[in-house]
């Protein structure tokens, strides 16, 4: 049993993260939110406050942390006694933060795959360039490290599980699409990080098909798609996280990823690419300056927490599974429907942060109760979906399935 959570990061995500740990503090125990920026953490606990989302009183602290300095966040787990880390900052800083949870014998946990700002889209599997090399040294540890446990990757992941154990035994195809259906009504925005948006798009989109590792181009691949609630949507096969930890675990499927894009976005995308402006690799103006492209980029676009309030409309996430069961055809959608206003009225965020925010805190409650509390380091899909899919329906992103038998609750 654990208890006392540290949450990492101050963005978007990590807001939805805090309220809904401080809706569950019965649980979770003490809570603090760590920052470079002190006072992007203090504005966070202030809407914590207004919002009324403490379930209980009890400590909720506000900390600046370098999170690059394994040192000072080892110093701040001990500070704390937090025996669970959640890190919702820039995958940037997912390596110190997990050196500093094996040092200390604290959880983690993350929301997506670490990445080095120097290099994008590293030789697959990626998970296997940093987090799969420290797997053994949490074992040896009794370290609990649940990766990439947001929506995608994370629930997506629980998805396919769920949908190989219960309706398609003998899987073929695993695809996990991707659709925001809202409107921000901005000129152009991305819905989370700039650069980290960008950054995944930049480079070759990898999938798994056939037994190997294949390459194409981004928005070289398209598919319309027919969905619950959000209707037909244009989907572009692109590189994810969680297709590299389900080609691991399921690599006789063929394992994809599809994000839906507005021809909008595409075209602006297209130009600031082609022009050089999403370059991770510094260059130099002609007054001396030396800068890089894609943080200059970020730094004119709208913060995406900016867009919340504006935002209305639903996005659809899920994951087919397609094979067979019994010898026959069979095939299911595994899913979730969230709202942006919905997002915004209940914790101040829109909903693509909101789906991104909520999981990890239901993967903390596993862990607290011991559930989850593997000992050692694993992705989502390897875990047992059914109570995480329980707490999921309790504090905001019900599962939903569909087949030929329906569309309906995952437990119905």
């Amino acid at each position: 049993m654990k208890k006392h959570v540290l949450i990492i990061g101050a963005g978007g995500v990590a807001q939805v993260t805090a309220h809904k740990c401080a809706q569950n503090n019965d649980i979770l125990g003490d809570l603090h939110i760590a920052s470079r920026t002190r006072e992007k953490c203090e504005a966070i606990l202030a809407s914590v406050a207004e919002k009324g989302s403490m379930k209980q009183e009890g400590v909720f602290k506000a900390h600046g942390l370098d999170a690059r300095d394994t040192a000072a966040v080892a110093a701040l787990i001990r500070e704390t006694g937090a025996q669970i880390v959640i890190n919702v900052a820039q995958p940037f800083v997912n390596m110190p933060v997990l050196e500093a949870c094996i040092e200390t014998g604290a959880a983690y946990m993350d929301t997506a795959i670490h990445e080095d700002p120097g290099k994008i889209c590293e030789t697959p599997p990626w998970y296997a360039n940093y987090e799969w090399q420290r797997r053994d040294r949490c074992a040896e540890a009794g370290v609990t490290a649940i990766l990439g446990v947001g929506f995608d990757p994370g629930v997506v992941n629980a998805f396919a599980r769920h949908g190989i154990d219960a309706y398609v035994p003998e899987v073929e195809a695993i695809d996990i699409v991707d659709i925001n259906a809202g409107s921000h009504g901005r000129w152009f925005s991305t819905n989370f990080d700039p650069e980290i948006n960008f950054r995944e798009f930049t480079g070759t989109v990898y999938s798994w098909q056939n037994g190997a590792w294949q390459s194409n181009k981004m928005f070289e691949i398209g598919k319309e798609w027919d969905l619950p609630v959000v209707g037909k949507q244009k989907a572009y096969m692109t590189g994810h996280d969680e297709v590299h930890s389900l080609a691991a675990n399921y690599p006789q499927a063929d394992v994809r990823f599809w994000m839906g894009f507005g021809d909008h976005y595409i075209n602006v995308f297209n130009v600031l690419n082609n022009l050089g402006l999403l370059s991770e690799q510094p260059v130099t103006t002609a007054e001396g300056l030396e800068v890089v492209p894609l943080k200059v980029v970020k730094a004119v676009l709208p913060d995406p927490s900016s867009l919340a309030p504006d935002y209305t409309g639903k996005t659809c996430i899920g994951t087919r599974v397609r094979g067979k069961k019994d010898g026959q055809a069979a095939e299911v959608f595994v899913y979730n429907i969230a709202d942006h206003k919905d997002a915004y009225n209940e914790v101040g965020s829109q909903g693509i942060s909101y789906t991104a925010g909520v999981p990890p805190v239901a993967a903390a409650m596993l862990i607290a109760d011991g559930t989850w509390d593997t000992g050692t380091m694993v992705n989502v899909e390897e875990l047992d979906p059914k109570p995480f899919f329980e707490i999921l329906d309790r504090i905001g992103l019900p599962t939903r399935v569909k087949d030929a038998n329906g569309d309906r609750a995952w437990n119905a």
